[in-house]
């Protein structure tokens, strides 16, 4: 098995239009027209387009709906779920109105533009099948909606205004889960001078770290003769720490190795980051000039000891994240990605994998700055198809090109510390499969011989028996917990990974009697039970993973499927209208914390208290019957009481997954009232406590905001938790009041969101119900700074306003 180590990497900044003397970089984000529903190749030249709705990029076209269940209704055996007879699915996809075919134009200048120059158009993610003209003619094209990718448009350039124009089209049975729809990530145009560094041409790795410096080996990849160049490097605090010039040119690529001087290592735990300014000169005038930012870490992956960062080993604390962001669709929006990662750090999670596609290099930028171990996935099919028009229509032509653009473009974040070429492909069967994974494989070592290559596995047997498993970096399983020990024995690598975990389903609030174990279990109302023992066909429950990650010291780590619920797959409920998203996340699709977000961490998050009763205690008609209460907490042991007596004392123990990581009172007869939690220390000694008590009738709604102030930028967003409470001020745990949202001043309504599966209310229309008590709405800035006002309403209830500031 080799080792891997090395130390990272490259983030170019962009800005809405980013100057220097020598580059500029133009987000092309506003004023953009769009027309839904023509495939007339005529769009691409001259016309009226007056009529057209005008939105910005990113944008999702498909996230105002309506749901539909005839969107995506089908009639299909899933395989991967162990299905083995066809079945009517509806929701797959979010039941959105994603397929279909799209037009964008933009009318643009082009700032600094000189005859001579080289002008670069970059694409971050188009869904999908883009097909892109500029002036008339056309660029060029590409298939895979996740993928990066760029042209040269130096000879269709013009100065003055110049029109480009993008068609996307989204085919049925294209996706397993909501795709969005639309150029839902940046575009942005790229202006340098003839001598110049290449696109993703500079490559940073620390081969060599230790206390007393680091060697900072900086590849840069140009174009032009007779040219040299100077990389300065400098810390978080903008200090220069370390200078190189040189004049060795081998073919396009210089090579620079670079000491700097007692070096802070990047982690989780401080992210730290450098800057490389790189400088390409002809004699002394400066040609180009790309800013890098990395960090210095060194990574081993080593049989029987796992993966170490820094030298020290570690477990994965992870989740997988599919790229929706709930209420706002695919259109990448870098407020909501970090308040995602916000809740993630605070539950102790430090590992986020991109399930199951590139990411947006937001993320990416995100995760370097906040500390999160990233694995970064490329595709969900290769060669075998899962659904009809899946990758699979593309892979021999594009797969190469795509895994090119994946690396070459996100190589040099820190966070990145292994690569993916698949999950759960039927690829894994036969020797074919063996063949495809070690190309993808070698592709990936080629491009960055720094990380290692892993795959999603769920037929775990079939890679045992053809080799599959064996020649991968790393041999990931989703699930299949009961083959961990045998994949261990016959695999050679000396670890495993678990790559995709728990797949436990829960609906936020919702508890469902009797209390016990369950796969797919189904009720009326098409919710899942929050009392996180529910799981699905091929997979389990929390507790059975951290029984393998606490006693298997070759288990390293894990990725929970997931840590948002994502738009579309609504199992259990693939069957039923109108379940159109999932039930799997750790947070509901609002972003709101499950009962499940306080067992993970009550694990994970080592530093802060968690201590967290449940269920709720509003059970009109459920008194004198049996309602078990669980406690999710870091302490060992908690006495319970109920309006003052005591239910006894109870100490996690090894008689079952369940009571070594939760404490259980199974027994308690529901009375309205006071649960009240003591938790006490390892000596026996009371150390904290918590309760909840049964509310009254809703009274007034409450506003509690993430952030008060936001950026007068157009983009930014405040996420606001509305809830309602009693006359006493006890938050009514059952509400579902019909609530109207209004936002005046510098900002606007941008969506709302109750993380109920099966609401068909839609996102973007400013009233909606109450799902177990709460819904957030998303407040979004303009561009003016000044105060901005929402006032929240509900009939028969004690409204509420909220001030929110904007600033520059």
């Amino acid at each position: 098995m080799k080792q891997y180590c090395n130390t990272v990497l490259l983030f170019l900044i962009v800005t809405q239009v980013a100057f220097s003397q020598v580059r500029t970089i133009q987000e092309l984000d506003v004023n953009w027209k769009f027309q839904k529903g023509n495939n007339s190749e005529a769009f691409h030249v001259n016309f009226d387009d007056s009529k057209w709705q005008t939105v910005t990029v990113p944008h999702d076209w498909a996230i105002y709906g309506p749901f539909d269940k005839e969107v995506d209704k089908q009639n299909v055996a899933i395989v991967q779920n162990g299905e083995q007879v066809a079945s009517e699915k509806t929701g797959r996809t979010g039941a959105l109105p994603h397929i279909g075919t799209a037009w964008y134009r933009n009318k643009f200048t082009v700032p600094q533009y000189e005859k001579g120059k080289k002008v670069m158009l970059l694409f971050e993610g188009a869904m999908s099948e883009p097909q892109v003209y500029l002036n008339g003619e056309k660029v060029g094209e590409w298939a895979y909606g996740y993928s990066y990718f760029y042209f040269d448009i130096s000879q269709l350039i013009k100065d003055g205004e110049n029109t480009l124009a993008v068609e996307v089209s989204n085919k049925k049975f294209a996706s397993r889960w909501y795709p969005g729809a639309g150029l839902y990530r940046k575009v942005s145009v790229i202006v340098k001078n003839k001598e110049s560094i290449n696109q993703w041409g500079t490559t940073i790795t620390t081969p060599i770290i230790s206390d007393e410096f680091a060697k900072v080996n900086v590849k840069t990849e140009v174009s032009g003769d007779n040219t040299h160049l100077v990389t300065t490097i400098f810390n978080a605090e903008g200090e220069q720490v370390a200078k190189d010039r040189t004049s060795n040119q081998f073919g396009n690529q210089f090579v620079q190795n670079i000491k700097v001087i007692n070096p802070n290592r990047w982690s989780p735990e401080s992210p730290y980051l450098y800057t490389a300014k790189t400088q390409l000169f002809v004699d002394e005038i400066v040609k180009d000039e790309v800013s890098t930012r990395f960090g210095i870490r060194e990574i081993k992956y080593e049989a029987n000891k796992g993966f170490s960062l820094n030298g020290k080993v570690r477990k994965f604390k992870g989740v997988c994240l599919h790229h929706d962001l709930g209420p706002l669709g695919t259109a990448v929006n870098k407020a909501a990605l970090k308040r995602q990662l916000i809740i993630l750090k605070d539950m102790g999670c430090d590992a986020i994998r991109s399930s199951h596609n590139m990411p947006s290099l937001e993320q990416l930028e995100l995760c370097d700055e906040m500390g999160f171990l990233f694995l970064a996935e490329s595709f969900d099919e290769w060669a075998v198809p899962k659904v009809k028009n899946g990758y699979n229509r593309f892979f021999e032509d594009y797969a190469e090109k795509d895994i090119v653009n994946l690396v070459r473009a996100t190589k040099n974040h820190p966070s990145i510390v292994m690569w993916s070429s698949g999950n759960e492909v039927p690829d894994q069967w036969g020797t074919a499969g063996v063949k495809r994974a070690k190309w993808l494989q070698d592709i990936f070592h080629r491009e960055d011989p720094t990380r290692p290559v892993t795959v999603g596995m769920d037929q775990v047997k079939a890679t045992m028996e053809s080799g599959f498993g064996t020649l991968l970096d790393i041999p990931g399983l989703n699930y299949r917990v009961h083959l961990y020990e045998e994949a261990f024995e016959k695999f050679p690598q000396g670890f495993i990974l678990g790559s995709e975990t728990a797949s436990t389903v829960s609906s936020r609030g919702i508890y469902k009697f009797p209390v016990e174990k369950a796969s797919m279990k189904q009720y009326d109302d098409f919710q899942s039970s929050s009392y996180d023992l529910e799981y699905c066909s091929w997979s389990n429950v929390p507790d059975d993973d951290f029984v393998l990650q606490d006693d298997k010291p070759w288990v390293i780590g894990e990725f929970v499927w997931t840590g948002f619920d994502y738009l579309g797959e609504p199992t259990p409920y693939d069957e039923m209208w109108p379940s159109r998203s999932s039930y799997f996340g750790i947070n509901d699709l609002a972003g709101l914390p499950k009962d499940r977000y306080y067992l993970y961490r009550s694990r994970w998050n080592t530093k802060d208290e968690t201590l967290h009763i449940l269920p709720h205690w509003n059970w009109e008609g459920r008194e004198g019957e049996v309602t078990p209460v669980f406690v999710y907490t870091n302490y060992e042991s908690a006495e319970l009481f109920v309006n003052g007596k005591s239910m006894g004392i109870q100490k996690k123990n090894n008689s079952t997954p369940q009571n070594r990581y939760r404490l259980m009172w199974m027994d308690v007869i529901y009375e309205p009232g006071t649960v009240k939690v003591v938790a006490f220390d390892n000596e026996g000694k009371p150390i904290a406590e918590k309760e909840m008590k049964t509310a009254g009738k809703p009274f007034k709604i409450m506003l509690s905001p993430d952030r008060k102030t936001i950026k007068a930028d157009g983009k930014d967003l405040s996420y606001v938790t509305v809830s309602v409470v009693d006359k006493n001020g006890i938050e009514c745990p059952t509400a579902t009041n019909q609530l109207k949202f209004k936002v005046t001043g510098n900002g606007t309504f941008r969506a709302a969101c109750n993380g109920d599966a099966t609401s068909l209310e839609l996102f973007h229309v400013p009233t909606m119900k109450l799902f177990s008590g709460k819904l957030v709405v998303t407040v979004q800035s303009k561009t003016q700074v000044g105060a901005i006002q929402l006032k929240v309403t509900g009939k028969g209830l004690k409204s509420s306003t909220l001030k929110i500031n904007s600033s520059k």
